[in-house]
């Protein structure tokens, strides 16, 4: 099964055109329909089939090297057999601080120019050298602390760099290949099975003189242009492919490369299927990220090329002594990526744990995007709330069941005629209206703006679009036509700079009619989707901003378009600047920088609510933490079971939001009927109860690169036993624990622990401790949680309409003690709306908890924060802690009744202004397998200050 992540033919694979909800398979090209793919494979078959007979034609030239300041750079040639010639390919290995290694070849007649298209092709010569601009925003500085030595009697170099050099790369002349190790031990391999593999430039010639080439063997029916679905490829750079085998020896569980339907721990895919085919879930992007786990160690490799890729997964078991009892042999994960255009560009990770490498990994790519408050709420969607009343009405409708929300969505039909930028004059009289209603309750307003625009006269976007000459063009250079939900349409090309200007304009409020500060945007579609295009996309010849073919960087596509609607949403008014919210299908390395996404249209079915589970776990672990599922399901209508569930994993998502088709039935929480419209509303309430919670993950994921959601392996990376679990996991450093149902019938769960710690049950306290499997009870109307002993959870009991009415709530925290009566946990808070924080307008408090005391203190890496920290401390000085609830409490505290607190004398204090005080304190004791805990009522203390509580 070929790990086939690029949007390019992941787009779409449900019927676009009828609400049926078949995959149109067919409508995309298998490996053997796709040239480049079909080329590589038969490649490393090849080379396989010889086995130590091969030898891979690549060698590096030792006079060629030249290392200084880090920096490794030579010559590899690739060996043109039997004629003699030779291809150079320059080779650049960069030793970077952070501990990565780049490594890095081109091809020099193309970087020249020195090569002929064909078709009097406008196209780029040169192989995709951007991605880097587009994916990369920092972590590239590069390591004077290295060293080399050339060994040529063994034709290899030796470079020591990484933490106190104990990371070594050793890159052998001939054939050539390059060793990662750290502490001695290989890590990672390149090229050590001879797939490495550069499509070089050459002239098409008549088959008598290609023979003469050296390479007449080759099937060269997809060199020079390549037919499917109707649609001809012009390819006038002939094959130009890269592609190179990566081993992870010793590793059995590698991770990552997302947006895929299997499991977390990625299966052997070779000559299995491919991963669209996996499930008939729709696939929309790309983030060519994989981790190598094993006990005791994490590496990983980052393969930066924004072409179609295709990546091969198998395994290999060492054998072993059979006379050694109980020896296992070792399983290597052998890794063979190859795309069809582009550079060789793979930076290498050696971790050594996976927090490092995820750390490391976001520090190239980017931290997520520190989103406004609201987004984390719940968000209520449909294909199409159908006019303003009826949003006004589903609005009312929350609001008189007592369910909270933050966000309703409109999707295609608010517009007129599907032109962007404007209301159905007949069902969206009001807008402005209806989104000051919203705003009543702090609610806010989304609405879909994708990257086609129609093509009709009398259209001043159109018009603007094509006078500018900011749309993506065809192969001839003229503007390209295809069809999308508009019908006729043009597409606005975001790769170029002016294109961004023109689009940020749109936004502004005396240009989008209608629009105010309550409104946000959804940007689907942005592979882009074409439903008239080959593969349901754009043609590859295409050209975008600087004649760069759309087969160079059509996975980056998406991101550059999600990227000018931040910006646009920045600052919509002079001088009033807030947080953007933007949500994406389609998405890259780095996407997490700008907003959230969602993993496509999936079906009302107990399988796709499973799935969706590893999913938002695999793009987690990728840097993407701003993620989440269709809550009930796109296409079909789900079960009142079904959809109980499904809210209650979607209370779990870090983008929480319910969606569904046009043609379904309409299927807002409050109609299910009780017990399910109860139950629903309930697992609601858990997500806005946690929100502070919530908002301090979202925080540590945009300063630490760390995932939201995170998987056992993470968590404990040596636990072997749960390395391959990816259907329960952690909420950022809460200590919770979630297994949700997504079963259909399933009233019990078995949660994996893996440490001895206690832990309990988040609502009632039951006592469970690991090691091992513990079963729990879970009807209905129950979410198996955990909370892990040593932990401190803030949250806010009191329950509102809407996260922007709790923003003066008091805080409840809840201390979950261990066997040492010792517990830690941290609550961040800002406006939730403004980049204020950067100026120091929050605070980001630590508590903790020994045997005998409760803290408050200061997490500020700055004493006395910044300009703006103390008008931000006033406008929460009435902000206090309610109650502090202490699960696990010890039976000596029966005898007590209260605590003291002090709280410090300076400056404002929330009911007290300093000093000491009693508070009073109640005691629960044990029983029925429940743990003992106590509740320290309104002690009063603000919640930004400095404070204690004495419990001895």
């Amino acid at each position: 099964m070929s790990a086939r992540w690029c949007s390019v033919l992941l787009l779409a694979l449900f019927t676009l055109f009828s609400p049926g909800v078949s995959v149109k398979r067919e409508g995309f090209k298998t490996c053997d329909q796709s040239g480049f793919c079909k080329r590589n494979r038969a490649y490393a078959d090849a080379a396989s089939s010889l086995a130590s007979s091969w030898k891979s034609p690549y060698r590096l030239l030792p006079e060629s090297i030249k290392f200084q300041n880090g920096r490794l750079d030579g010559v590899v040639v690739k060996d043109i057999i039997p004629d003699g010639s030779s291809i150079r390919l320059p080779l650049t290995i960069t030793f970077l601080k952070s501990g990565v290694a780049r490594v890095t070849l081109d091809e020099e007649k193309r970087m020249k120019g020195e090569i002929e298209l064909r078709h009097g092709s406008q196209a780029r010569k040169e192989r995709y050298n951007e991605a880097a601009s587009w994916a990369i925003v920092g972590g590239l500085e590069v390591s004077i602390d290295t060293s080399m030595k050339e060994e040529k009697e063994n034709g290899v170099i030796r470079v020591a760099y990484g933490p106190s050099g104990s990371f070594e790369a050793i890159v052998h002349y001939k054939p050539f290949s390059i060793d990662f190790k750290r502490d001695g031990e290989t890590q990672i391999q390149f090229n050590d099975r001879g797939f490495m593999n550069v499509e070089h430039w050459r002239p098409k010639k008549e088959k008598a003189d290609t023979e003469t080439e050296g390479e007449s063997a080759e099937d060269e029916s997809t060199w020079w242009d390549e037919s499917f679905g109707g649609n001809t490829d012009s390819k006038p750079r002939g094959p130009e492919s890269v592609a190179l085998d990566v081993t992870f020896p010793g590793y059995e569980h590698v991770f990552g490369i997302p947006e895929h339907t299997g499991p977390l721990a990625l299966k052997e895919t070779r000559d299995v299927f491919e991963y669209e085919l996996d499930s008939p879930m729709t696939l929309y992007g790309a983030i060519p990220f994989m981790q190598a786990h094993r006990k005791g160690s994490t590496v990983g490799v980052f393969w930066l090329n924004a072409a179609e890729t295709w990546v091969d997964i198998t395994r290999s078991k060492s054998s072993t002594n059979p006379l050694s009892l109980g020896i296992t042999g070792k399983t290597t994960t052998q890794t063979h990526w190859f795309s069809e255009a582009g550079l060789l560009d793979v930076f290498v990770f050696l971790g050594p744990t996976p927090k490092d490498i995820i750390k490391t990994y976001t520090g190239l790519t980017g931290l997520s995007q520190l989103p406004p408050e609201f987004s984390i709420g719940y968000h209520q969607c449909r294909w199409n709330y159908i006019t303003d009343q009826d949003v006004r009405d589903v609005d009312r409708k929350f609001d008189r069941h007592q369910i909270p929300y933050d966000v309703i969505w409109l999707d295609l039909e608010y517009t007129d005629d599907r032109k962007y930028f404007t209301w159905d004059p007949h069902t969206f009289t009001d807008p402005e209206g209806m989104q000051n209603e919203l705003a009543k309750r702090r609610r806010k307003l989304v609405v879909l703006i994708d990257p086609h625009i129609k093509n009709v006269a009398n259209f001043h976007i159109v018009d603007e679009l094509k006078s500018k000459g900011i749309a993506i063009r065809n192969k001839d250079g003229n503007i390209y036509e295809g069809w999308c939900w508009p019908g006729s349409s043009h597409w606005v090309d975001c790769f170029n700079p002016e294109a961004i200007t023109w689009w940020i304009g749109l936004f502004k409020y005396d240009a989008f009619k209608g629009s105010t500060p309550n409104l946000f945007v959804w940007n689907d579609m942005n592979e882009p989707s074409v439903f008239n295009g080959p593969e349901t996309t754009s043609p590859k010849d295409n050209l975008h901003y600087g004649n760069w073919e759309n087969r160079d960087l059509h996975n980056i596509n998406g991101m550059t378009f999600v990227n000018a609607t931040y910006h646009a949403l920045l600052e919509r008014k002079k001088g009033e600047i807030r947080r953007p919210f933007v949500l994406t299908r389609s998405f890259y390395a780095g996407s997490q920088r700008t907003g959230a996404l969602w993993t496509g249209d999936n079906l009302s079915n107990w399988d796709h609510l499973a799935a969706s589970i590893p999913m938002c776990l695999s793009l987690s672990i990728s840097g993407y933490s701003f993620v989440g599922a269709d809550v009930g399901g796109f296409f079909g209508n789900p079960s009142k079971e079904l959809l109980t569930r499904w809210y209650q994993v979607g209370t779990f998502y870090p983008f929480f939001r319910a969606h569904a088709h046009i043609d379904t039935a309409r299927r807002e929480p409050y109609l299910a009927g009780e017990p399910y419209t109860g139950i629903i509303t309930q697992a609601i309430r858990l997500r806005y109860q946690l929100l502070p919670a919530w908002y301090t993950a979202f925080h540590e994921a945009s300063v630490e690169g760390t995932p939201i959601l995170r998987p056992q392996y993470y968590m404990f990376p040596d636990d072997e036993k749960g390395f391959a679990i990816d259907d329960q996991f952690y909420v950022g450093s809460t200590g919770l624990l979630a297994k949700p149902v997504t079963g259909e019938g399933v009233d019990r769960v078995e949660i994996h622990l893996a440490d001895p710690e206690t832990y309990y049950d988040y609502f009632d306290f039951t006592i469970y401790r690991g090691p091992g499997k513990v079963s729990i009870s879970a009807p209905l109307d129950k979410i198996p949680l955990l909370a892990q002993a040593g932990h401190i959870i803030p949250r806010r009991d009191r329950p509102r309409r809407s996260s922007g009415l709790m923003k003066l709530d008091p805080i409840t925290l809840l201390v979950v003690l261990d066997g040492a009566l010792k517990a830690e946990g941290s609550l961040y808070l800002d406006d939730g709306e403004t980049f204020d924080y950067q100026q120091g307008a929050y605070i980001h408090r630590r508590f903790s908890m020994d045997e005998k005391t409760l803290r408050s203190s200061d997490m500020r890496p700055t004493a006395g924060g910044g300009p703006k920290t103390a008008n931000y401390l006033k406008t929460i000085k009435d902000v206090r802690i309610e109650r502090v609830i202490l699960v696990g409490a010890p039976g000596a505290w029966s005898a007590k009744d209260e605590v003291t607190v002090f709280e410090e004398q300076d400056g404002g204090g929330a009911k007290r202004h300093g000093g000491e005080w009693k508070s009073k304190l109640l005691y629960h004791p044990a029983g029925n397998g429940k743990a003992a805990w106590a509740v320290v009522r309104d002690p009063g203390v603000g919640v930004g200050r400095e404070w204690r509580m004495d419990f001895s």
